[in-house]
């Protein structure tokens, strides 16, 4: 049974934490969520700080992540995860490897075909740079956003609408909002902090992962600026954020996420409350933001101990992103291995007569390593096809550049293989349900 409301807190301690949670949690949903205007420019306050750090100190934010990376790269032998399996052994080398690229990059030491424009300086500028600032500065500024109740208070009213649709509890909407908006990475910071608080199961934890940590809103309209979708670009937004919430509804209910254990972390924090209404669901809510008020850290305190976590993750990313990322883009512009991957494709292209098929199921092959480049495989095709394929890529969410290494460095527990079979059943089910929605726009 659910406990009442405890008024029995003193009355200066409450006042301080009401103080906290409007406070704390204005200042997080403005820095993640408010679209602010600055030069001409309108995104999240997020965004625009570390494009400022970008453009006033970019030598200095360079030898920063490259600094970070060679700790990444350092991490796996200090803590000796190196030898804890096969897959951390291998990521390992990817962690070296891109330990040893990032140098010759950042010395513009190398043959041609690792310092192009379109490979090796592509990865570390426009997906390694970002990210490396992106994850500390977001994972700090997160204390302010899950930190002081408000994730408490928004899980009590979403509950209804996330358990019965996609199998997780009410407060990992945030997580799914905060992907959005913020970056894949922020989501998955949140993620494997609530599953460690034990707030989410494994299962609901790969749920969440695989399910609604995709792209920022700010990389998709890259996408729609290169593909000439920006005439229909609330359309493609919102068939977007449509789609990725119908296939994850599919794909929590087949195999492999259908297998995953519903264990916790460690001791589970959840509580039946499906029989509140009204007024007393408020109470609830309001005293469960209230506990989680009480019992966090000084805001000062709470934001480094973020920072701190979310170094550490900067650190499994970056090398790994830089290594895999430069293979699959290596293999895309000097070989044909994804011609031959777009015939697992094909058929359902060319039977759902998606005009230029084959170039579509090449731009979906392509998918699981960058999740960009299947823009620049159909940038000449239909229009309908562009639309597609904008939506597929997105609505995926898995791909070994980036969201992988992201994954693999948290505490869910996630296996390349299951990966590779969730990316595959998105892939499928994004293409089935959005093909007659382009038909209908095109």
């Amino acid at each position: 049974m659910i406990e009442p409301v405890n008024n029995n807190l003193p009355l200066e301690t409450k006042k301080i934490n009401v103080f906290k949670f409007f406070i704390c949690s204005a200042l997080g949903i403005f820095v993640f969520f408010v679209p602010v205007t600055i030069n001409g420019t309108s995104s999240i306050m997020l965004d625009h700080l570390v494009t400022l750090i970008q453009t006033m100190i970019p030598f200095v934010a360079k030898i920063a992540i490259m600094m970070v990376i060679i700790a990444g790269g350092i991490y796996p032998f200090w803590k000796g995860t190196w030898r804890r399996n096969t897959t951390e052994f291998l990521f390992t080398i990817s962690k070296v490897l891109g330990v040893v690229i990032g140098l010759l990059i950042f010395f513009n030491i190398g043959p041609g075909w690792l310092l192009n424009e379109h490979t090796g300086q592509y990865v570390f500028n426009y997906l390694v740079i970002p990210v490396g600032i992106t994850v500390p500065v977001g994972g700090a500024l997160l204390a302010l956003l899950i930190g002081y109740g408000l994730l408490e208070f928004v899980g009590v009213y979403t509950q209804k609408i996330m358990y019965p649709i996609w199998k997780t509890p009410g407060r990992s909407a945030v997580n799914a909002l905060a992907s959005f908006v913020a970056s894949f990475a922020v989501g998955l910071l949140i993620t494997n902090k609530e599953y460690k608080e034990g707030k989410f199961s494994k299962k609901q934890a790969v749920i969440i992962a695989t399910g609604f940590s995709t792209v920022t809103v700010a990389f998709m309209i890259v996408i729609a600026k290169t593909l000439n979708l920006m005439s229909v670009w609330n359309l493609y937004f919102f068939v977007t954020l449509f789609v990725t919430a119908a296939v994850t509804a599919i794909t929590v209910r087949i195999w492999p996420i259908k297998q995953i254990s519903e264990e916790y972390y460690d001791k589970p924090f959840e509580e039946d409350i499906s029989h509140l209404k009204g007024k007393e669901k408020l109470h609830y809510a309001w005293r469960k933001a209230m506990e989680a008020v009480e019992t966090s850290p000084s805001i000062l305190r709470n934001i480094w101990i973020n920072f701190r976590d979310s170094i550490v993750m900067t650190m499994s990313i970056l090398p790994s992103i830089l290594s895999i990322g430069l293979i699959c883009l290596l293999l895309s512009e000097y070989t044909s291995i994804f011609d031959y991957l777009a015939y697992v494709f094909y058929p359902f292209t060319w039977a759902l007569q998606i005009p230029d098929s084959f170039i579509a199921a090449k731009g979906l092959a392509i998918g699981i390593t960058e999740m960009f480049l299947p823009s620049l495989i159909v940038i000449k095709a239909a229009m309908a096809t562009k639309f597609i394929i904008a939506v597929v890529s997105v609505s995926t969410i898995i791909f070994f550049s980036a969201s992988v290494p992201s994954m693999l460095s948290t505490d869910i527990p996630l296996k390349v293989t299951d990966l590779i079979v969730i990316w595959f059943e998105r892939t499928i089910f994004s293409l089935l349900i959005v093909t007659p929605i382009a038909y209908l726009i095109f």
